[in-house]
């Protein structure tokens, strides 16, 4: 259970480090002072940007659409990528087809709907929803909190009747407020299978045999209608407290609306609603 606890501790801190973008990205991306937002200034394409480190094994690199730009057909791509960024002589336009061109980088499109990719011989199975309200979202030997997983609108008008819409994924998962995460989970064979997780829902092995040996790089293209994103950190190992309060509290109540009637801190109102 030390160990345990020991290997929770050392990637909490891994992903307290690589929850923000590389400085390395397309030419009309514009990062905030964090690198934790970032936004496509012009243009409809140029707008690559990849993790600051490469991935751990199991570790998501996790993504909320904060703006839409209507006009543009296309969405948000998101994958891996072996090569590093700091190499790359120039940002290539696009991630589909110019970078996964290059080779050793596995990217998708995010639609309304993402076929998972079967093993050798086999069928791909059905997706596995599970409730909302289980703390952790399985993808093969990875356990991820669910709760930072799971997109929500805003405090606002009828703002509460799309919450259960996100926890579903019956919006589109390129809606504004979605949370769109990549990682990779390792196989026995010394290779691994690329995860894309949408709203606390796993769509399933996305590619199969990357190579888990070399550094691997989350990609986030801001493409098209995807007009700005921000990195979302994800706490791994035991819920905390203040988390499991929150989801007893948003289990109890009729919606979240109903959370500015309780006799709460104004900060644990706002923790509450998921601000």
């Amino acid at each position: 259970r030390g160990q345990l606890k020991i290997a929770a501790s050392a990637m909490a801190a891994r992903c307290r480090l690589a929850a923000r973008f590389h400085r390395v990205h397309g030419a009309n991306v514009r990062l905030d002072a964090s690198r934790t937002r970032a936004t496509r200034v012009e243009s409809f394409a140029n707008g690559l940007c990849f993790s600051q480190e490469p991935l751990a094994p199991g570790q998501i690199f996790l993504v909320e659409i904060e703006e839409k730009e209507l006009g543009w057909c296309g969405h948000l791509r998101v994958g891996l990528t072996a090569h590093d960024p700091q190499s790359l002589e120039v940002v290539p336009e696009y991630s589909l087809p110019d970078l996964v061109n290059m080779g050793d980088t596995w990217v998708f499109a995010i639609t309304r709907s993402h076929n998972r990719v079967a093993a050798d011989g086999e069928e791909a199975p059905a997706r596995a929803r599970g409730s909302p309200w289980e703390p952790f979202l399985l993808i093969e030997r990875v356990r991820i909190p669910r709760d930072t997983l799971v997109g929500r609108s805003r405090p606002g008008r009828y703002s509460h009747i799309l919450d259960d819409l996100y926890k579903m994924n019956v919006l589109p998962a390129t809606a504004r407020r979605s949370r769109i995460g990549v990682l990779y989970a390792p196989q026995p064979d010394g290779t691994a299978n690329m995860h894309i997780v949408i709203n606390g829902e796993d769509m399933g092995p996305s590619a199969r045999h990357l190579p888990a040996a070399r550094p691997l790089y989350a990609v986030v293209d801001v493409f098209a209608s995807t007009k700005s994103v921000r990195v979302i950190p994800v706490e791994y190992g035991f819920p905390s407290l203040q988390t499991l309060c929150r989801l007893v509290i948003q289990k109890h109540i009729v919606h979240r609306l109903a959370i500015d009637g309780l006799d709460l801190p104004l900060p644990l109102k706002s923790f509450c609603k998921h601000e």
